[in-house]
Parts: structure tokens; C-alpha cells; sequence
């Protein structure tokens, strides 16, 4: 249940950092309001995980996921530039994540 939690978390996560983008800072309603709702409901899923998760696994889990997963959407949807040190970062995160997942979180 934690990691449907957390899983759920990541996506609204990815959802409100996308529609930040997207709000101009925040001059834009609609995006605007879409960020606001997003944070509150990762933050609420992400508060439901911890009930069974470790903090610090869980942690690194929902903020690693959803970097890796925004930097994905900049580039394959914003026109951001694409570089081997980007894939590196990313390839890292994602094997960092894994390690803690391999490492026991529950």
C-alpha cells in the first residue's frame, strides 16, 4: 500500500512541476491552480507512504523519480537540450533509486 502511495505521490509530483512551467510564474490561472493541487496531493500521498515507509528511502524515491521524470518531459516536450551529462545525472538518479529499493526500503 506505501509504495502505491508513494507511487501516486511521484505522479502528482510530476504533474504540479510540469504545470509550473507552464503558469508563466505564476501568471497563469489554470496551471497555476493545477501546481497548487498537485503539491497538496503529492505531499498528502507522500505523508500516507511514510506510514509504512522509511522516511529517508521513501524520500529519495519520490524526489529522484520525479527529477528524473521531469527532466525526461523537458526534454522530449519542452525543447530542452539533451547532453551526455544530463544523461548521466538521470541514468544515476535512476540507479540510485534502485540501489535504495534493492536495499530493503519498507
Amino acid at each position: 500500500m506505501g509504495y502505491g502511495m508513494l507511487a501516486g505521490a511521484i505522479a502528482a509530483e510530476i504533474i504540479a512541476t510540469t504545470s509550473m512551467k507552464y503558469s508563466e510564474g505564476f501568471s497563469r490561472p489554470w496551471p497555476s491552480l493545477v501546481t497548487a493541487v498537485g503539491y497538496l496531493i503529492a505531499f498528502a500521498l507522500l505523508a500516507q507512504a511514510l506510514k509504512t515507509l522509511q522516511v529517508g528511502t521513501a524520500y529519495a524515491i519520490w524526489s529522484g523519480a520525479g527529477t528524473a521524470a521531469v527532466a525526461a518531459i523537458g526534454i522530449l516536450f519542452m525543447n530542452e537540450t539533451l547532453s551526455i551529462a544530463k544523461i548521466a545525472g538521470v541514468l544515476l538518479i535512476v540507479a540510485g533509486v534502485l540501489v535504495l529499493h534493492m536495499g530493503g526500503a519498507h
